[in-house]
């Protein structure tokens, strides 16, 4: 049977347009279809208009630091329309990017929203194109609590796009998502508070990074607030927002951030014309290669649920993409060893086994830690410590993880993420040569063991 296309992309975010294109390249007939934005979560509600935001909080840090450089500066002002008009002209720019490159590649471009319509079949605006192969790349979408009051509050997709700067505001969640939209909020001057269910945000990081980005923001100012809970949320006459928890106390705020999880979107995606199964927690389930159990239809990204992370999501295009047209070159995507930074104020950086994982695998490991002051804070005031810790096989002395809380935490740990993909050793790590004087030569001088 002759298709219009050999392969039709539903989601042009960051892995249905890597696999597009690719696909394009390698003389396959494509089509994306769209309904909102090009670039999907990551470029437009995302990654990169939270960094630009994170940059715009990290401003205050450069501040306060600067007196003990010499400088004398007047007192800031802050203006958050300023910042959210500028970032938007980046998204803007972003989005034309992302027309360009799939034009440009050949593929044919439909603005709106796909109904799949059949295993060889989707509808778009009332047009019907038949595809060889269907690839579901429709990401994520924010999910807030069935609570009272849930309307009131806002989720990373309004966050971007707030009027104002609100004065109070109150973070429900312990994922990375809240963590760093609550240092988003605090650094650029709100008053912030940090609500979280659990004993300690971040479950599945390494306990030690945990606890010592627990202890920095309390070192901020950060109000945070564990195993706690919002039973409902009313408006007051006043306009304010009172958050009334389930152990009975009340909480004031201007605006209520839920960072609570993210379900697939699949939302009038016509899967019920399929043969496609949804797994337990309700993502699309595939096989190692992102089939569906319909056999023309292919999901990769957030929808299947496994790594939320951009570049996982171009790596799965792109397998894709070669399996189909290029099986020459197809490599499977490797999971293990993903660096991994949360833009948190100080930020994180890691790759590879925490010290429990570790631990659980059955690794008999060492654990070398090293906590010190950024040599910038010399000069200040300031008391912000760095964590750095390497979590080792003492068997092996393989290097199963690499954490660190501190400055440029993401820059530094791309490297080391690296290494731990060339199975780079202990002894390798300490006869390698620091760069000094800079923070990131402590992995490699760190020479007694902690424990």
């Amino acid at each position: 049977m002759a298709y219009d296309f050999d392969l039709f992309v539903i989601g042009a975010g960051s892995g249905g347009v890597r696999a597009a294109r690719f696909a394009a390249g390698f003389g396959a007939k494509v089509a994306v279809a769209e309904s909102r934005y090009l670039g999907g979560t990551c470029v437009n509600v995302g990654c990169v208009p939270k960094k630009l935001l994170v940059y715009g909080a990290h401003v205050a840090d450069e501040l306060e630091q600067a007196a003990g450089f010499g400088w004398t500066l007047e007192e800031g002002h802050f203006d958050w329309g300023t910042l959210i008009a500028n970032k938007n002209r980046e998204i803007e720019r972003l989005n034309g990017i992302y027309r360009n490159l799939l034009v440009n590649s050949g593929v044919t471009l439909l603005q709106g929203h796909a109904r799949i319509t059949g295993a060889h079949e989707v509808e778009v605006e009332g047009q019907r194109y038949s595809a060889e192969h269907i690839l579901i790349a429709t990401g994520g979408w924010p999910q807030v609590p069935d609570i009272p009051g849930k309307e009131l509050a806002v989720t990373s997709n309004e966050a971007f796009y707030l009027k104002e700067l609100p004065r109070r505001v109150l973070v429900v969640g312990g994922g990375y998502i809240a963590v760093e939209f609550a240092g988003i909020f605090q650094g650029l001057g709100a008053d912030t508070t940090l609500l979280y269910r659990g004993d300690l945000f971040l479950r599945g990081f390494d306990g030690s990074v945990r606890t010592h980005l627990k202890e920095e923001l309390q070192k901020r100012g950060m109000d945070l607030q564990f195993n706690a809970d919002i039973q409902r949320i009313d408006q007051q006459d006043d306009g304010s927002l009172k958050a009334t928890l389930k152990d009975g106390r009340e909480l004031i705020a201007d605006c209520v951030f839920y960072a609570t999880g993210r379900r697939p979107m699949l939302d009038n995606l016509g899967l019920e014309n399929t043969g496609v199964e949804l797994d337990a927690r309700g993502f699309i389930r595939v096989d190692e290669q992102y089939q569906t159990t319909e056999p023309s239809i292919i999901a990769i990204g957030d929808v299947i649920g496994r790594v939320q992370l951009t570049p996982v999501a171009l790596a799965e295009g792109m397998a894709v993409a070669r399996r189909l047209f290029k099986p020459e070159q197809y490599r499977a995507v490797d999971y293990q060893n993903i660096p991994t930074a949360v833009f948190s104020q100080p930020p994180i950086g890691t790759v590879g086994l925490t010290e429990e994982q570790a631990l659980e695998a059955g690794h008999k490991v060492q654990i070398f830690e090293s906590r010190f002051r950024a040599m910038k804070l010399t000069l200040t005031d300031i008391q912000e410590k760095t964590l750095m810790k390497l979590v080792v096989d003492v068997e092996t002395d393989k290097v199963l993880g690499c954490h660190m809380v501190g400055p440029d935490a993401g820059e530094i740990i791309q490297g080391l993420g690296v290494a731990l993909k060339a199975g780079a050793t202990k002894q390798q790590f300490d006869e390698t040569i620091g760069v000094h004087p800079t923070a990131a030569e402590e992995f490699v001088t760190m020479r007694t063991a902690t424990r």
